[in-house]
Parts: C-alpha cells; sequence; structure tokens
C-alpha cells in the first residue's frame, strides 16, 4: 500500500452507532466495576489477543471503543526499549503502542489475524477495525503490488474474511486505492469491470455480518483533487450498499483539508459518511515534490488519536488505518513496504503534539 498518492444529514450510520453505542456501554460497566486503575489486567499483562483494562482518563478522545493490540510491534518495542535503559524513547512510542491502529489481514489466510482481533476486542468489549486488501492487480505494481491471483480466490478470501468477524462489532476499510486506480487510469482497462464486480460483491458480502461496517477507499485529495472525478466510481463499485467512503489512507493531508473534500464527495453520494486516516497527518505532507512526498516522508507526526467524537455529523471518525511506524516501502532508507520501522515510528511519535 503506497498511499499516494499522486502518482500518485443525518447523524452516524445505523451499523456503526449500535456498533459503537454497544462497545461504549459495555466498556462504561466494565469500567464503573473495575477495582484497579491498572493498564494491565494483572502484573504478568495481558493473555494473547486481550486488550489491557483501559481507563476513561486514559483514552485518547472520549470516543474511542476501538481495540488495542498489546502485542502489536510498537508495543513489543516499547518492552524492548525499556529493558534496554531506552526509558524516553520507550515513552514516546507508547503514543503508538496504547491506541488503536487497524489490522491489515493476511493475503494468503486472513481468518487467524481476524479471529486473535475479534477475540481480543471480546474481551475489552471494544471493536476491532481491519482492512481489506488484496484485490487483484493490487497496487498498479508498486511497492505493495499483488494480490489475490484471479476473482475467484478473492471471492473466496472476502468470504472467509466475513466469516472470521462473525457477529463482533467491527470496521472494514475495503480496499484502499483500488477505485482511486480505476479513476485516474493506473489500473489497466481490461481489469475495470472485474474490479467493480469484486468491489461490488465484498461489500455485499462483508454487509451480510450483523455488526460489520464498511467504508470503500476513496483515496486523499491530493490524489484525486476533483471529487467529480471519484463519484461515479465510486457509485459503480456500490458504496450506496456500504456505510460510507474513507479517506486519506496511509496519507498525509492535514483534517482541515480532507473534511473539506469529504464533504464534498459526500454531498455527490448522497450525504454519505466518511472515515479519515489520521496515523501520520499531525505535520501534514512533505512539501516539495509530490510524487515523492507520499513516501516514509521524514519529519511528519502522529495525527489526531483514533476517535468517534469528531464534531462533524458527516464524519464518523478519525482512525490510525496505516499502521504508523510500518514503511510505505524501499524509499529514503526504508525497508519494505508493511515492514515494522522502530526509527521512523520514534521520529513520528516525537514529533506529535497529543
Amino acid at each position: 500500500m503506497s498511499g499516494r498518492r499522486p502518482h500518485r444529514s443525518y447523524s452516524l450510520t445505523a451499523a456503526f452507532t449500535a456498533a459503537v453505542t454497544t462497545v461504549l456501554a459495555l466498556t462504561a460497566a466494565a469500567c464503573g466495576s473495575s477495582s484497579t486503575d491498572s493498564r494491565r489486567d494483572s502484573a504478568e499483562g495481558p493473555a494473547d489477543g486481550q486488550t489491557p483494562a483501559v481507563r476513561d482518563e486514559d483514552t485518547p478522545g472520549a470516543g474511542a471503543p476501538f481495540w488495542i493490540d498489546p502485542e502489536s510491534d510498537a508495543a513489543r518495542q516499547v518492552r524492548q526499549w525499556e529493558k534496554e535503559g531506552r526509558k524516553d524513547d520507550a515513552k514516546a512510542l507508547r503514543r503508538i503502542s496504547e491506541r488503536a491502529v487497524a489490522e491489515w489481514p493476511a493475503g494468503d489466510n486472513p481468518v487467524p489475524r481476524i479471529s486473535r482481533a475479534v477475540r481480543g476486542a471480546a474481551a475489552g468489549r471494544r471493536t476491532a477495525v481491519f482492512v481489506a486488501y488484496n484485490i487483484p492487480h493490487r497496487d498498479c505494481g508498486m511497492y505493495s503490488a499483488g494480490g489475490a491471483p484471479d476473482a475467484g480466490f478473492y471471492r473466496e478470501w472476502i468470504n472467509a474474511f466475513a466469516e472470521a468477524i462473525g457477529d463482533a462489532p467491527a470496521i472494514v476499510i475495503l480496499e484502499p486505492d483500488a477505485v482511486p486506480h480505476l479513476a485516474d487510469g493506473c489500473t489497466p482497462a481490461q481489469y475495470h469491470d472485474e474490479r467493480y464486480e469484486l468491489l461490488a460483491q465484498a461489500i455485499s458480502r462483508l454487509k451480510r455480518q450483523p455488526r460489520t461496517t464498511v467504508y470503500l477507499d476513496a483515496g486523499n485529495p491530493a490524489w484525486i483533487s476533483d471529487p467529480a472525478r471519484i463519484a461515479e466510481p465510486l457509485k459503480r463499485a456500490g458504496v450506496e450498499a456500504a456505510d460510507g467512503f474513507s479517506l486519506n489512507v496511509s496519507n498525509f493531508q492535514t483534517n482541515d483539508t480532507v473534511k473539506a473534500f469529504g464533504t464534498r464527495l459526500s454531498g455527490l453520494l448522497g450525504d454519505a459518511h466518511f472515515t479519515v486516516d489520521t496515523s501520520r497527518n499531525g505535520l501534514g505532507p512533505l512539501s516539495g515534490d509530490r510524487n515523492e512526498a507520499w513516501c516514509n516522508p521524514p519529519g511528519r507526526a502522529l495525527g489526531t488519536p483514533p476517535t468517534t467524537n469528531t464534531g462533524n455529523e458527516l464524519l464518523d471518525a478519525y482512525l490510525w488505518i496505516k499502521r504508523p511506524g510500518e514503511s510505505d516501502g524501499p524509499c529514503r532508507g526504508g525497508p519494505a513496504a508493511g515492514t515494522w520501522w522502530p526509527d521512523y515510528a520514534l521520529g513520528l511519535a516525537r514529533k506529535a503534539k497529543a
């Protein structure tokens, strides 16, 4: 997922509202009966896949009912640095490890990672956030090229993905870049019809799960600057059957810029709701050559922590969809796309304002 990229009036939707309301109510009940202020259930730490007990005052934003993985790369890095005596670095990195980031299940078999997250979220009375990222002919041959080998495999993969979620509350960000790459012509024309069909089918399949909320990705305003250019492709891909669309995945556009774009796009889609990836947009995009600004740009910062308190009736949540600290690809000395990069993660955390 290269994130480029350039080339690169109603309240919350019913499904999202139901999921969030249930989780918040259960969390409040749990907090009311808790006898400890510890973030962990015991001195030994949480069981695999379980979320540490979180107090209201520890939660970054009162509307942050999302699962935090206690065994994330960031969490393990914090523990390693603490053992090595790097206390200040460990403290800074907790700005990532103690906040919810999306899970990106594997393209070969999504079930293990989803099942683990669902169990952990249930134990902590939280909502898991997932990214479905396995569309055939993915990423136009860039750093995250690949995806399912064919349409049949993808349909089976999405079915397994949905079954693994079951009736748990979940948010799914569907196929980052897939529609924008149709709109900008990067994906070869012979694959367009198949992709539109697969995306519409994926939305339909995921929405069969009773508490799954789906947002179809719509890129970012630095990539597709005119909302009208992406609106029709989104419609053709079935966005009207989803809960809305996602913006700024793996990118760095500011909240104000993305909200303005999202509001305009929403108006073209019948007041559809949307989410914004704020994982790395705390200082906005890197100035200079836009063709290089998307890949491991230096000097960036974590953005608004995950929350449903957005102050905007169309904007359902700020989410950390891109996992902050994972590389965009082998540029600027980075490792392969999706690989944990501690030094970059630490830079994001140190520059964060919250």
